[in-house]
């Protein structure tokens, strides 16, 4: 990571507990769209603790950034998929998509520009930035910011300790289906998003 060492250690650590909880949730719901999207998440948490990993524990070039790309570029097309079929919740499969394109982007910015979640020093034209296309990334950055807002906004009606259907399922499964914990997951991804984006 660009800055202090222990910034990506706080990435690394925010993404994989979320991926691990997205996991739970998982388990939790029964096959269908609830299932398809929980894995999205847990795949989109665990590979943003992948990058986010400094470089002087782990430095995944040169095969780490064309496997990410690959990975996430699948992940961006079965996202889609539904999308055409005109299943599941429109919304979620939609931003899947810009996350995993996101995360595509980010992978190219490292092969190209030696950065792009990592603390390297590349050679370049003049002109070029390390972090990829500015204009790209602060759209980015600008989506993922309101997503956050809009993400934390859904919470506040839920502090009151109310929780919809934690009752229901095989035993294990209450927790994982609590809507305010979904919520804070997709904020934690969110504001992970943001971070990595602002590090390019």
């Amino acid at each position: 990571m660009h800055g202090p060492w222990f910034v990506g250690w706080l990435l690394v650590a925010l993404c994989a507990a979320t991926g691990a909880y997205c996991l739970l949730q998982m388990r939790g719901e029964p096959p269908g769209p609830g299932r398809r999207i929980a894995g999205a998440e847990a795949l989109m948490g665990w590979g943003m603790a992948a990058m986010a990993v400094p470089s002087t524990v782990l430095d995944p070039r040169p095969w780490g950034p064309p496997a990410f790309a690959a990975v996430f570029a699948v992940a961006a097309v079965r996202a889609l998929l539904p999308v055409r079929r005109g299943t599941g919740p429109l919304g979620h499969h939609l931003h899947h998509a810009v996350g995993a394109l996101a995360m595509v982007y980010m992978a190219l910015a490292m092969m190209t520009g030696g950065t792009g979640g990592h603390h390297h020093t590349a050679r370049m034209a003049p002109g070029r930035m390390a972090g990829g296309v500015p204009p790209l990334t602060g759209v980015l950055l600008l989506y993922f910011a309101v997503y956050v807002v809009r993400s934390g906004w859904r919470l506040v009606p839920m502090t009151d300790g109310t929780v919809d259907g934690a009752g229901a399922g095989p035993p294990g499964a209450a927790r994982s289906r609590r809507p305010e914990l979904r919520h804070a997951c997709r904020l934690s991804m969110g504001i992970g998003m943001c971070a990595m984006l602002l590090t390019l």
